[in-house]
């Protein structure tokens, strides 16, 4: 059934006082919000309809026409061939290089294991016991033939020469000593004297003549070219270093970062 009731009117809206702040923002709002509101609806509406008609069809284009056609091609002309030759050279490999080696090392291993290395070590053990008993008879005949006559015809008759010679000998070293140390307390008294007169010497050539040099020096230094090295100084601040920075600022600059663009453009440089 029709509901035949006469719709209900909706009650009116209590009248509401609008203070002059209220209206002041309602304004700012309307002049302000409103337009930067409709600029972003015509951006969002703009950028929807070139994603529909523009982009999503060109992207569509390249993936149906270009991209899956090459990544077809690239599968079944690169991909699977490289596969199947990898796998050939595994298989060639380890067929052809890799079992072979394996079994010659294992037959090396073998015969090291069972036909070289049992006479080489008998061999060894033989050699050393030889060497062994070479060295004892050398020890032997070295000490019968020649320490022993070293000893009795030389070391003997040395130490009894010796002990013979000793006190001799300590008391020329005795006198020698004392000559040398009353020569040495001469030549310590004169080094003295000359060193306390080089002394003397050296403190009045520099009372008289460096000391009134390097007096002058230093006031020719202070009052002529410490003057001179300040006005260059203000000079060069004043007329180079401003000359010299605007130099690099306006043309070395800009030089320097239009030959990298161009390099960078050109791929010679990252």
């Amino acid at each position: 059934m029709i509901d035949s009731s006469p719709p209900t009117r909706p009650a009116d809206p209590a009248p509401t006082t609008s203070s002059p702040v209220a209206l002041v923002a309602r304004g700012i709002a309307l002049v302000v919000v409103l337009p930067v509101r409709l600029a972003w609806e015509v951006l969002v509406a703009t950028g929807r309809a070139l994603y529909r008609w523009v982009l999503a069809p060109t992207l569509r284009f390249l993936d149906r026409w270009l991209l899956t056609p090459l990544g077809w091609l690239l599968r079944h002309l690169v991909w699977i061939p490289l596969v199947w030759l990898l796998r050939a050279a595994g298989w060639l490999w380890n067929t052809l290089v890799w079992l072979p080696l394996t079994w010659l090392w294992r037959g090396l291993v073998w015969l090291w294991h069972h036909a070289l290395r049992p006479p080489l070590w008998w061999c060894g053990r033989g050699l050393g016991r030889l060497l062994r008993w070479c060295g004892l008879g050398l020890a032997w005949l070295v000490r019968i033939l020649l320490l022993v006559p070293l000893y009795y015809l030389v070391w003997v008759p040395l130490a009894w020469l010796v002990r013979v010679l000793t006190p001799a000998v300590r008391l020329v070293l005795d006198t020698l000593g004392r000559w040398l140390a009353a020569l040495a307390s001469v030549a310590v008294t004169a080094l003295g004297w000359a060193w306390r007169v080089a002394g003397r010497l050296l403190w009045w050539c520099w009372v008289l003549t460096l000391r009134p040099v390097l007096r002058a020096v230093r006031w020719v230094w202070r009052h002529t070219v410490v003057p001179v090295g300040r006005a260059v100084r203000a000079v060069w601040r004043a007329t180079v270093t401003p000359a010299a920075g605007w130099l690099r600022r306006s043309v070395l600059d800009p030089a320097r970062q239009a030959t990298r663009e161009v390099l960078t453009g050109l791929g010679l440089r990252r």
